[in-house]
């Protein structure tokens, strides 16, 4: 018959054995899941700060266009305006801030347009826009110059915000 002590330390033997595999495994699967997850985080966060800037650049857009409804504003002005509307919050270096006639899109068969189109409308002296004509001030700034790690995948995205309105 074996001899108790002998035993009880083969169980402690055997325990810390198993205590030593256990934390071996747990550091494996930390170092397997641990990048993930902070992957996941760091894309809510850039996802969360690129959402905060489009809607800062449709109110910037919204701003200027509002301002430019006026008379007596100039384009320059406009544009002025939706850049330090902007400026608040990110560094407007490579913003491209658009100001133009829209009323080829004033028509009942007008189905809209895409960036590209409203981007090629003729631009405009809001100054000497006429009554009621139509206006649109659309800025756009791609994603890789505001984010907060830029990703290289992500190097063709680009946001923006645009706002129709008639001149007064």
């Amino acid at each position: 018959m074996p001899h108790p002590i002998h035993s009880e330390s083969r169980r402690t033997l055997l325990s810390r054995k198993q205590s030593e595999i256990c934390r071996g495994t747990s550091a494996v699967e930390a170092a397997f899941v641990l990048p993930i997850l902070f992957f996941f985080v760091l894309a809510l966060i850039e996802l969360g700060h690129a959402q905060m800037v489009a809607n800062l650049m449709q109110s910037a857009c919204r701003s200027g266009a509002r301002l430019g409804s006026t008379e007596g504003t100039t384009t320059a002005q406009v544009s002025q305006r939706v850049h330090q509307t902007l400026g608040s919050a990110i560094s407007t270096d490579s913003l491209n801030v658009f100001v133009n006639d829209a009323s080829s899109m004033d028509t009942p068969d007008s189905d809209g347009s895409d960036a590209s189109e409203i981007e090629a409308m003729p631009g405009v002296e809001v100054a000497n826009a006429e009554p009621r004509q139509l206006i649109v001030v659309r800025a756009t700034i791609p994603y890789n110059d505001i984010a907060l790690v830029p990703m290289p995948f992500m190097s063709g995205v680009v946001l923006g915000g645009q706002s129709f309105i008639r001149h007064e």
